[in-house]
C-alpha cells in the first residue's frame, strides 16, 4: 500500500463541485482517505533559479492524499472526484515515496 497525492485544477470554470458533493466523495473513499488536504487560494508562485513568477498556466486549486495499492488504483479512485464533471478540470496523481 502507498500514498498518493491527488493535486487538483478546476479548470477554466469554477464548478469543481459544492462541499456536500466533496463531503460525499470523500465519505466514500474510507479509510483509503489520509489527508482530505485543503483548497488553495489564487496567485500561487512559482520559484526558480529565474526568479519568482505567477503560476498562470494551470494553476492547482487543492490536494488530498489517499492510501492506494498502485497508482492504477489511485488514478481510478481519482476518476471519482467532483472536478470531473467541471469542464477542464482535472486531477493528477502523484505516488509520495518514503524518505
Amino acid at each position: 500500500m502507498g500514498k498518493y497525492v491527488y493535486i487538483y485544477y478546476a479548470g477554466s470554470e469554477s464548478d469543481g463541485g459544492n462541499a456536500e458533493e466533496w463531503g460525499k466523495w470523500f465519505g466514500q473513499l474510507g479509510d483509503k482517505l489520509v489527508d482530505p488536504g485543503n483548497p488553495f487560494g489564487e496567485g500561487g508562485q512559482a520559484v526558480s533559479q529565474e526568479g519568482v513568477m505567477a503560476v498562470s498556466d494551470r494553476p492547482a486549486t487543492g490536494y488530498s492524499i489517499v492510501n492506494a495499492s498502485d497508482m492504477d488504483e489511485a488514478t481510478e479512485i481519482a476518476k471519482g472526484c467532483p472536478l470531473m464533471s467541471a469542464k477542464g478540470g482535472a486531477v493528477c496523481v502523484y505516488e509520495a515515496l518514503p524518505m
